[in-house]
């Protein structure tokens, strides 16, 4: 991890809204679709991928590399941007999200894109994928931590618990869960569809370190990710507080927008409010 100094947490915002450029334009190519979270992951994914994680773009199967699981697999826009800015692949190449026979299927698919740990997708998997990597690390003695990127709507699929059962008896702290807390899911806000709360109290009762931040500032996501990656004895997990479509005023906390990409129109209007158009 580099200093948390003014300059890295400049940089790393300058990244993130690089991020969430990518996703408008990649999804709108695509005419499909979900900008949502992705945009409200933005944050967190640069945190990881351009401070806090160890990873080798020349080389994605380095054996002592961080692992990081998108449990969310639908995001997978914003986790192609994080790996083209990274250059596991061309920019270029981002607008070619969803087409046929690309290397960027609507979900990761490991065997297609390099720096994609593990097709995900099917959602409440990633942890129960992230725990096996975290145990194969501890019994191969390597020191590699995992993290596992989950939408807050996941938290109702009962193998979220299943694992976190695991983790938590095996006493995993080389895996790090981030809940990305945006309040909503496909068919609306979370709290309608299924509560979730108390949601750290949940944590604390399956066995976990709970961490609080704010995902929308990358400062604090970093303050998160430290504390989180010191605890020792047992497994953290990060309940991150983000906006849904942050960045995009029209599309911040608008439903709508979880699986959906933006018109020609609403295109131009994102990109110039983030920056790319005068």
């Amino acid at each position: 991890m580099d200093a948390i100094n003014d300059e890295t947490i400049r940089m790393l915002e300058t990244k993130a809204n690089r991020l969430r450029r990518h996703v408008i334009k990649m999804t709108f190519e695509a005419g499909s679709g979900h900008p949502g979270g992705s945009l409200s992951s933005a944050d967190i994914v640069t945190a990881l991928f351009f401070n806090f994680m160890r990873h080798r773009p020349e080389d994605p199967q380095w054996p002592d590399r961080d692992r990081f699981v998108l449990s969310k697999g639908h995001c997978a826009p914003v986790l192609y941007a994080a790996l083209a800015e990274s250059g596991y692949l061309p920019p270029e190449e981002l607008l070619t999200l969803r087409k046929i026979s690309c290397r960027l299927q609507g979900h990761p698919c490991r065997t297609k894109t390099p720096g994609v740990e593990m097709s995900t997708g099917s959602l409440g998997q990633g942890l129960s994928i992230a725990n096996g990597m975290a145990l194969a690390a501890r019994l191969d003695k390597r020191d590699y931590h995992v993290y596992c990127l989950c939408g807050d709507g996941e938290m109702q699929e009962g193998q979220i618990w299943e694992a976190a059962m695991l983790a938590a008896h095996y006493k995993l702290d080389n895996i790090t869960c981030i809940v990305d807390r945006n309040g909503l899911q496909i068919d609306g806000p979370t709290e309608k569809v299924m509560s979730l709360e108390p949601l750290a109290d949940k944590w604390k009762g399956f066995g976990w370190n709970v961490v609080h931040c704010e995902g929308n500032d990358i400062k604090d996501v970093l303050k998160a990710l430290a504390h989180a990656k010191v605890h020792k004895g047992g497994p953290s997990v990060i309940i991150a507080r983000t906006v849904k479509g942050k960045g995009v005023s029209f599309m911040e906390n608008n439903v709508a927008f979880h699986g959906k990409s933006t018109s020609r129109e609403e295109t131009e209007k994102a990109l110039r409010e983030l920056g790319e158009i005068d």
